[in-house]
């Protein structure tokens, strides 16, 4: 059982870290971050949730349903969830690599558009540098929480 204390810090803090791992995230191909480290935090904040409020927090509490009860942690829904996140991770990754290649390009190219004359930014860069990112974010977010779910489970 965990203390109203570890509860409350886990709701202020959890905010802040998916704030943190979110900007991380998406000034990683200028910047130092990216989607690993991104991804990290965000399984630290799932982390702290899992900690503060038990494994099946997630579903109960968040998602409305309820827990599949005598299911192995395998079948567990947010288990396959995670699996899920982490396939799509693999196929984003690799579809960014194999874009370059459809246009005669090396694998993993990267280009950039600039789009000038957008309302309060004023110009935006768009890169497939953020594609790839955003697939190895899905990636270390559901490897790292399959892990941490198969063996908290256990």
């Amino acid at each position: 059982m965990t203390t109203t204390m570890m509860k409350t810090t886990a709701r202020i803090v959890v905010p802040i870290i998916l704030v943190v791992a979110l900007s991380l995230l998406l000034q990683g191909h200028n910047l130092p971050g990216g989607g690993f480290i991104g991804g990290v935090l965000t399984t630290v904040a799932l982390a702290l949730i899992y900690v503060a409020h038990g494994l099946d927090y997630l579903e109960s509490g968040v998602l409305d349903r309820e827990v599949e009860s005598g299911a192995g942690i395998f079948q567990h829904r947010t288990v396959l969830a995670y699996r899920k996140t982490f396939v799509f991770g693999l196929a984003v990754v690799a579809g960014s690599g194999v874009a370059g290649v459809s246009f005669e390009e090396p694998f993993l190219t990267q280009a950039f558009v600039i789009v000038e004359d957008v309302p309060i930014y004023h110009e935006i860069e768009l890169t497939s540098a953020l594609v790839f990112d955003v697939g190895v974010y899905c990636v270390v977010v559901g490897g790292l929480l399959t892990i941490l779910s198969v063996v908290g489970g256990e």
